[in-house]
């Protein structure tokens, strides 16, 4: 039996973009032989995504999961080529297969932990296909999870809502309340939660666009003005400050605080996450 070096299982996987055990399995085969292994992986269905990987992968679905017990949850995009590809059965069971594996996987290595799952599709349906991103929370504290995917999978989003009373976590007014804000940042689209999370060279940017549109003005009130108009964009990109979809006249701050009083508690969102494929 020919000696399998890593060396050489490497040396096949670059040149097939075919997972490691794969290419050993092959290498073994073809008693270490590269060409005979990389037949055999044409033969197997598996060497067809090097013939692909060059194809634009745009279209695929975004997918989310929480665990049994609602501690964890877990957001991804799994790209192909063709909306068509995307609407297949197969290949949306096999991105909610991914989304399950991807609960309590360390961020955005969905890539390289299921290459081997992706050849295996790429070969069943015939497109190019990239596990391209994912996101996992653990919950922290009080509070709970919870996913929203929009659009058949178009859009998707993972929010993590805080409380102080384990009582209020399973209230469904609660429970209803975090639904209704994933539903928000889906439509919404915020870029941050909170002011202070809006980067120091964007407030410095955003200011000084806003003061060469009143330099007309009188110097002791361009600074009241700017900081009017910041207070608009703040509304615009911070979660918090947004007016609430379903309710414009309030924002979700207000929201947040009606509905803690409801309930007798303190109410956060923690954090949050929004994936539009392809973006």
């Amino acid at each position: 039996m020919a000696d399998i070096t890593a060396a050489m299982v490497q040396e096949l996987r670059e040149a097939t973009n075919v997972g490691m055990m794969e290419c050993k399995r092959a290498l073994t085969e073809a008693g270490g032989d590269k060409d005979k292994a990389i037949k055999i992986l044409r033969e197997r269905g598996m060497a067809i995504a090097v013939k692909k990987a060059s194809r634009t992968a745009n279209q695929g679905m975004i997918a989310a999961a929480t665990s049994d017990d609602g501690k964890t949850a877990a957001l991804l995009e799994i790209n192909c080529e063709t909306d068509f590809a995307a609407k297949n059965e197969t290949f949306q069971a096999f991105v909610s297969q991914l989304s399950k594996k991807a609960l309590g996987m360390a961020d955005n290595t969905i890539t390289e932990a299921a290459k081997s799952e992706v050849a295996t599709m790429v070969a069943a349906i015939g497109e190019n296909i990239v596990a391209r991103r994912n996101l996992n929370y653990t919950l922290t504290g009080t509070g709970l999870l919870a996913t929203y995917i929009h659009l058949g999978g178009k859009i998707g989003v993972i929010i993590e809502m805080g409380c102080t009373k384990p009582e209020t976590a399973a209230n469904p007014v609660f429970k209803e309340l975090a639904k209704d804000i994933t539903l928000h940042v889906a439509a919404c689209s915020p870029q941050h939660l909170v002011r202070t999370e809006v980067p120091a060279a964007t407030v410095a940017a955003e200011r000084e666009i806003y003061a060469k549109q009143v330099t007309n003005k009188p110097p002791q009130i361009i600074d009241k003005i700017v900081d009017g108009k910041m207070g608009k964009f703040y509304g615009q990109v911070c979660l918090i400050e947004q007016p609430f979809v379903k309710e414009p006249a309030i924002t979700i701050a207000k929201l947040l605080e009606a509905k803690g009083k409801e309930l007798g508690d303190t109410l956060t969102i923690n954090r949050f996450a929004r994936y539009l494929r392809g973006e």
